[in-house]
């Protein structure tokens, strides 16, 4: 089985800062790109990526991240968490990687499915309406897991 190929993958993105939503959203483009099926399935902060009014609004988060390589003492200060955010997204731009809500679109547009967690929707007391139009459907895990049978599930 040395030539087995990863069909299918789905991703889960959990978090709602800058850092805690690329990653996925670059496996998720990189799985299309590769003609890998493509589910993205968006629970508690990482929601943040797929809501209309927050989506292109995500920060970096400079408190409790040892990547920083900074003390969180610092991280509080007024400010420092927008200065890190203006930097990431200055080297990303120089990358050419859009911005969220343009990543979304292109993950939808070339067959990635886009799904938000039914549970963690009815606990922030959000509706469909509040989401960009690229999500597919508001799902509960256990359709979550039946949409991931016979692919690679991967929590970034």
């Amino acid at each position: 089985m040395p030539d087995e190929k990863i069909k299918k993958v789905s991703i889960v993105i959990s978090k709602g800062s800058l850092e805690g939503v690329y990653p996925g959203l670059i496996m998720a483009n990189g799985a299309r790109m590769e003609g890998i099926e493509a589910n993205l399935f968006f629970t508690f902060f990482g929601l943040e990526a797929i809501i209309k009014k927050k989506m292109n609004k995500l920060k970096v988060a400079t408190v409790g991240n040892p990547a920083m390589h900074i003390p969180s003492l610092l991280g509080i200060l007024p400010g420092m968490s927008a200065f890190a955010t203006k930097m990431m997204k200055k080297e990303m731009e120089k990358l050419d990687i859009p911005p969220v809500g343009e990543f979304i679109e292109m993950i939808h547009d070339a067959g990635g499915k886009i799904y938000a967690c039914k549970a963690t929707v009815e606990m922030f007391h959000l509706t469909k309406d509040d989401f960009c139009e690229q999500v597919d459907d508001i799902i509960h895990v256990g359709k979550f897991y039946e949409v991931s049978a016979g692919g690679e599930i991967i929590f970034t």
